[in-house]
């Protein structure tokens, strides 16, 4: 048995479970003249438009998948965006790459893109739309009176405000002619089925990716609030604040809310979750020996926190061992300071300093927190691992904890003791999982 090696097989599984080549196979299906998603099968006249277009971190993997299944039977047009360095050769479907976690002019045009593509269809025309995370970047627009500086830099403060992800795509939605099921309202009357990878905790339809297609119950009032919150209305561009505020006066039309009729012909299908990939996690876990304890929260909060009740949790197990601690979500990070990092090296580097205060020295114990899209915050790791290793060089090299914490910069303090954790693009993206080995 071996840990190091173990957690990352652990990991490995999970993602291999909610990859987009395997969740498409598992719901759709086709023949020359209908489509089913799961259970519901969907006529295709002969003169009918099978239209595809998607957005986030999956989407090319995702459209990939679905080419596959399609094209031997029906013809398909469409654009789908990912993230830059997630593009994958694509058949029929245009794809492009553009900017997250803040857009950029890539993002805007492929919106524009996928607008045109969605245009002029009729009541027998079929739209399937591949939502993955990332896509509130990635699907991204400018409103009337404001530029893309405007809007980079609205997306730059709440990331960096410690605002949860649903608070966010509040904002976001209420910025956009295209998010807050506004993009359900250019593809009425056709019909619209939206596969759908999770990224939020709670796998909220109006959250995930902003809910381009889907009601939005949340209002330009609540965006206000939030803004208010987090102390950003002294600190949003000018033309922004002007523009929300117009929403909150009346003079900008609120996003589409449930009961509209725009949403008749709507139809969602979750493929992915964080839940799918623990439980494969679950599943290598107890194939290599381990007693698993599956964490039924969805953790959230901030990031330094998470760290300290997990050292916690496994310093206070007292059950049978060797034993496979599992628990999934999103934290958040308030930056105050200049370093670099991401949500899970924060929370790892919180483990470290908690095992250090608590004096541990054992070398039973092994944590990983990473994000299931292979990326965390801009860095070129998911995550980081945290063992007897990690703190033997930390105390060898001197590295004082607080101090990195202070300044967000958890890359460095693990990338000098050699425990980041790098997997590259994954194709997919179900928030983060954190696994702790007990031996």
């Amino acid at each position: 048995m071996n840990p190091f090696d173990d957690i990352q097989k652990i990991f490995s599984a999970a993602v291999a479970a909610v990859h987009p080549q395997t969740l498409i196979r598992q719901t759709v299906s086709a023949d020359n003249h209908s489509i089913t998603f799961n259970d519901d099968t969907y006529p295709i006249a002969p003169h009918a438009r099978v239209v595809v277009i998607g957005a986030g971190k999956a989407a090319a993997a995702m459209g990939a998948a679905l080419e596959n299944i399609l094209l031997p039977h029906l013809p398909i047009s469409g654009v789908v965006v990912t993230k830059y360095d997630h593009a994958l050769p694509l058949q029929q479907l245009e794809l492009l790459e553009a900017a997250h976690p803040v857009p950029d002019e890539n993002s805007v045009l492929a919106t524009q893109k996928i607008l045109a593509a969605v245009s002029g269809l009729q009541s027998g025309d079929l739209v399937i739309l591949l939502l993955s995370g990332g896509a509130s970047a990635l699907l991204a627009d400018v409103p009337e009176g404001c530029t893309l500086p405007d809007v980079q830099q609205l997306f730059q403060l709440l990331l960096h405000s410690g605002a949860n992800i649903e608070e966010m795509n509040t904002v976001r939605k209420h910025l956009s002619a295209v998010k807050g099921g506004q993009l359900a309202k250019r593809i009425y009357p056709a019909t619209l089925c939206t596969l759908i990878i999770s990224d939020v905790p709670g796998d909220k339809l109006e959250v995930i990716g902003s809910g381009p297609g889907v009601p939005d119950p949340t209002t330009f009032a609540q965006t206000m609030a939030i803004l208010e919150r987090y102390q950003l209305t002294t600190k949003i561009p000018a033309a922004i604040l002007r523009y929300f505020r117009k929403g909150l006066a009346g003079e900008v039309p609120e996003t589409p809310k449930p009961g509209d009729p725009i949403f008749n012909n709507v139809h969602n299908y979750l493929n992915g979750s964080n839940r799918v990939a623990l439980t494969a996690a679950a599943k290598q876990a107890m194939a290599l020996g381990y007693e698993v304890v599956l964490s039924g929260d969805v953790i959230a909060g901030e990031a330094k926190i998470a760290g300290k009740e997990l050292a916690n949790t496994a310093l206070e197990y007292d059950k049978k061992v060797p034993a496979c601690l599992l628990q999934g979500g999103e934290t958040t990070v308030t930056i105050k300071g200049n370093g670099k990092g991401g949500r899970n090296q924060e929370l790892m580097l919180s483990t470290v300093k908690t095992l250090q205060e608590k004096g541990y020295s054992g070398n039973n114990l092994t944590f990983l927190s990473a994000g299931t899209d292979g990326t965390d915050g801009p860095t070129n790791a998911a995550g980081a691992i945290a063992d007897a290793y990690t703190l033997q060089q930390a105390s060898l090299l001197k590295l004082g904890t607080t101090a990195f914490l202070d300044n967000n910069d958890a890359w460095n303090f693990f990338n000098q003791v050699d425990r980041l954790f790098i997997t590259g693009a994954t194709q997919t993206n179900v928030m983060d999982i954190q696994i702790v080995l007990i031996t």
